[in-house]
């Protein structure tokens, strides 16, 4: 089934370009228009399906692994990790899309001329006021509004209060958690059925309002930018391999699905019920999922990061800004800095990148360039982030797993000791080849 799926969603994928090609090579321009409207109404019911369930996923997932734990202390320790992984993970990441961009010498030679207007809000990022954002007025608006960090803020502690009770014999709501968290993945399984509709209806629509003439007007730096992501991807599982040994195939296996319904839908969250599956599959506990997850959604953006230095270093030379390397690299920090903010906003890569790159006297005329091809872009940054932040918490949560196999458990018991990756590996071959019967 799990084959079947992916292969209904890159054939969606696959039928989404030529429909969508189609449509624009044989329709009058109004008439596009009207198929665009229909084919985004499909995809925005798509996603508000998706959105429907976020919230007590993430909630239910987080609080029913945290209450069940076997000390309260571990999530500090899962937190300093993560935390020093997505951080290390944007600055290298930050740094090879700006070698990349320099190596490529993109956007040299267009001569742009200042002038005209963005065409995006470009609003200088609040460090306070995000901060404070963090913490919850209102559980209830916070889910309401998917908002992750939110979520995790009031999971965290709802899931360490449960842990308390549960220890002193109390568990009746713990209980309902848990099976609330088994409702929920019914559910997800139920609208992710309905994944190639979404993926279909969401490239169709791009490549019928665009056809091939952004490809044919910005080619140098489309294909710059997707080769360099290309790179990326291998370094990436490089990385994953150096940490998980052969079990890293085996992940890129599992995560290609909810990275082709990333890259159709240009959406995040269309992809994380698919990731949590799937990281749940590959061994990783659900309390580690539920917590880094949603924590990589807002810290782990390696796609957008890369993509924000090198479209930065693409109005550089698209200008012919004379800007020296000390003033590139205190850019690229600010964009570093301002890309933690982003969780949730429309486009939030692009609205970065107007914040930032006018006070460094780049016009922020600029950015209407950029928003011609965005949606070609945000299918492949989209599409990274979402591996990143598989690798991530496979890595995080492998390490943080094998510490906790080795701590008693709160009935004094000591639990079996981690599978190596080779015996997960098997392991997880003999659970797909008994999942097909």
């Amino acid at each position: 089934m799990k084959n079947k799926s992916t292969m209904w969603i890159l054939a969606a994928l696959i039928f989404g370009i030529v429909g969508g090609l189609l449509f624009h090579w044989l329709l009058p321009a109004d008439a596009r228009g009207s198929v665009v409207t229909v084919l985004d109404t499909v995809t925005h019911m798509f996603l508000n399906l998706i959105k429907m369930i976020i919230a007590p996923l993430i909630f239910a997932t987080l609080v029913s692994g945290i209450a069940g734990a076997a000390k309260s202390a571990g999530v500090g320790k899962l937190f300093g990790r993560s935390m020093i992984w997505f951080l290390s993970a944007s600055v290298l990441v930050g740094a090879f899309g700006f070698i990349s961009a320099h190596l490529l010498n993109v956007g040299a030679g267009l001569h742009l001329l200042p002038g005209g207007d963005a065409g995006i809000e470009s609003k200088p990022l609040d460090y306070a006021e995000f901060i404070t954002h963090i913490i919850p007025t209102s559980v209830f608006a916070a889910l309401t509004a998917n908002n992750p960090l939110q979520i995790l803020v009031f999971g965290a502690l709802f899931g360490i209060a449960l842990l308390n009770l549960r220890k002193k014999g109390r568990s009746s709501i713990a209980d309902a958690v848990d099976e609330l968290m088994g409702v929920m993945l019914k559910v997800t399984g139920y609208v992710m059925l309905a994944a190639p509709v979404g993926v279909f209806a969401g490239i169709a629509s791009a490549f019928t309002a665009k056809g091939l003439d952004a490809f044919a007007t910005y080619a140098s730096f489309i294909g710059g930018f997707y080769a360099s992501l290309s790179v990326l991807w291998v370094l990436m599982i490089a990385v994953a391999v150096a940490c998980l040994g052969r079990a890293a195939f085996r992940l890129v296996r599992i995560v290609r699905e909810p990275m082709l319904i990333a890259f159709a839908t240009s959406s995040s969250e269309a992809a994380l019920p698919k990731l949590i599956e799937g990281l749940t599959k590959f061994g990783i506990e659900k309390r580690t999922t539920g917590f880094v997850l949603p924590l990589g959604y807002s810290f782990n953006v390696d796609g957008s990061m890369m993509y924000m230095t090198f479209a930065s270093v693409f109005l550089i030379n698209a200008y012919g800004i004379d800007m020296d390397l000390g003033q590139q690299i205190a850019m690229t920090g600010m964009l570093l800095l301002s890309s933690k903010g982003m969780a949730g906003v429309p486009r939030g890569s692009l609205v970065v990148v107007a914040a930032v790159v006018p006070a460094f006297g780049i016009p922020a005329a600029g950015i209407g360039v950029l928003l011609v091809i965005d949606q070609i872009l945000d299918m492949g940054r989209t599409a990274t982030n979402i591996l990143g932040n598989a690798i991530a918490t496979a890595v995080i949560g492998r390490s943080h797993d094998k510490a906790s196999s080795l701590s008693p458990s709160v009935a004094g018991d000591t639990q079996a000791p981690a599978e190596t990756d080779d015996e997960l590996d098997t392991h997880g071959r003999q659970r797909e080849t008994l999942s097909m019967h």
